[in-house]
């Protein structure tokens, strides 16, 4: 049987050409023609799996909360909202080695033979040397070596696996197109006819993505929207703790956060990684803070460390790790106009501890206050913890969830917070002295006089 001609579909003005090209035709951008073809697999419905061509009253849809099953991994479990939902399609990326197939590889080790693992990057032989590696229990997991979507959609179908693992969706391919495997046209492809067959037999599919070397997901960003959670496995290959960071889920709370150690025998959950990050500190040294950031529904008590030298370049260097590096140089333009502390002819070098990144304001006053730390080389007092969003004029302006960030303080054996006023609580914290600055020349005024 013949198989029908791409065609190329311009994504600017959406005009389809016979053959590729440079430069569309019809508008005149470049670069913009992509190949599309008709799949043979089966009629291009919605990715949803919804039968129904005419309206509905929405009033009367059920709203039922979605089924969940618990993954055997409680830290994958908190990310994704709490456990497998049926039917969902899961994308987790990641950088090479940081363990996204070690992950869900132990995940399909306790479905108690109800998984399918799709291996299309590495050899029967070496999927089970890993599962050996680690010891898992591998009876009644079902392993599939293969790249075509047709082959691999026929073999679910027949199987019928409640959970199913696509390593990687980059190899993947589809006869329907010409264009080689990783190709935005093949991962757009492939990933719609997945997304299809998990919707309409309520299949959850785990999709593993390859990352770009600025860190984002690669291949077409379409692909983000067509699943329902998407995943992040941060860490350092070479370290021992890895950060799982859901950045969508249609499932439960975005933004929340995972915590494994990679130990001889796999990943295993860290259920107090507050704990595991402080578990360094010793006496205090100049330039070092902690604080209290919100990951999800989870306080993490982290430590941020500065280092503040004297400059010989034209341009003093700000580089700011797990920080945002232009918030930390408006932050020192505040700093100065408003504490009167100039760090124009230095150096200014941040980092948070463990490889957590913290991309909410509430590090706002503690990064300051490690800068002046650092910088008059005085050690903040023991057992301080701080944090608060810090404002152009100099205000101290207040965060979500200062309740919550106390009490994970103070459990954690903390005696002093520095918080904004509109934080601090009405009632005394038991063990833990609460002060409350309205501005940021306050809130350093006060650490002088401790």
């Amino acid at each position: 049987m013949a198989r029908a001609a791409p065609r190329y579909q311009c994504t600017a003005c959406g005009g389809v050409q016979a053959k590729w090209a440079g430069r569309c035709p019809e508008c005149g951008a470049w670069n913009t023609l992509e190949e599309t073809g008709t799949s043979s697999s089966g009629p291009r419905g919605s990715w949803t799996g919804a039968r129904a061509s005419e309206p509905v009253d929405l009033a009367a849809v059920p709203a039922e909360n979605a089924a969940r099953r618990p993954s055997g991994l409680d830290e994958l479990d908190r990310v994704l909202g709490g456990g497998i939902v049926q039917g969902a399609v899961v994308l987790l990326g990641g950088d090479p080695g940081v363990g996204k197939s070690t992950l869900l590889l132990q995940m399909l080790a306790g479905a108690a033979g109800e998984g399918l693992y799709v291996s299309g990057e590495e050899s029967p032989a070496q999927v089970a040397l890993r599962a050996r590696r680690l010891g898992l229990a591998v009876e009644g997991l079902r392993l599939l070596p293969e790249t075509r979507v047709e082959t691999i959609l026929a073999t679910l179908a027949r199987e019928r696996p409640r959970i199913v693992v696509i390593d990687s969706i980059q190899t993947i391919y589809s006869e329907a197109l010409q264009s080689a495997p990783g190709s935005v046209a093949q991962v757009r492809e492939c990933a719609a006819q997945l997304v299809r067959f998990a919707k309409t037999r309520q299949t959850t599919v785990f999709l593993v993505g390859h990352v770009t070397k600025e860190g984002a997901l690669a291949g077409p960003r379409v692909l983000e929207h067509m699943v329902d959670t998407v995943l992040y496995f941060e860490g350092d290959p070479g370290g021992r703790h890895r950060l799982l960071r859901a950045v969508k889920n249609r499932f439960g709370a975005a933004n929340e956060l995972g915590v494994f150690a990679m130990l001889e025998a796999g990943l295993r959950g860290v259920s107090n990684p507050s704990a595991i990050f402080l578990s360094g500190r010793g006496r205090p040294v100049p330039g070092s803070v902690v604080t209290v950031t919100r990951e999800g529904t989870r306080q993490l008590l982290v430590e941020i460390q500065a280092l503040v030298d004297e400059s010989h370049l034209g341009n003093p260097r700000r580089v700011a790790v797990g920080l945002d590096t232009n918030r930390l140089s408006m932050l020192l333009a505040v700093l100065h106009r408003h504490a009167g502390v100039p760090t124009h002819d230095q150096d200014v070098f941040l980092n948070v501890v463990g490889g957590v990144r913290i991309p909410e304001t509430a590090a706002d006053l503690p990064q300051l206050l490690a800068v002046w730390s650092s910088l008059r080389d005085r050690p903040l007092p023991e057992g301080l913890v701080a944090f608060g969003e810090v404002g152009l004029s100099g205000e101290v302006r207040p965060v979500p969830a200062g309740q919550e960030r106390l009490a994970e303080a103070r459990k954690h054996g903390f005696r002093t917070a520095l918080v904004p006023e509109a934080n601090r609580p009405r009632r005394t914290v038991r063990g833990l002295e609460v002060l409350g600055v309205r501005r940021l020349e306050e809130a350093l005024s006060l650490i002088r006089e401790r």
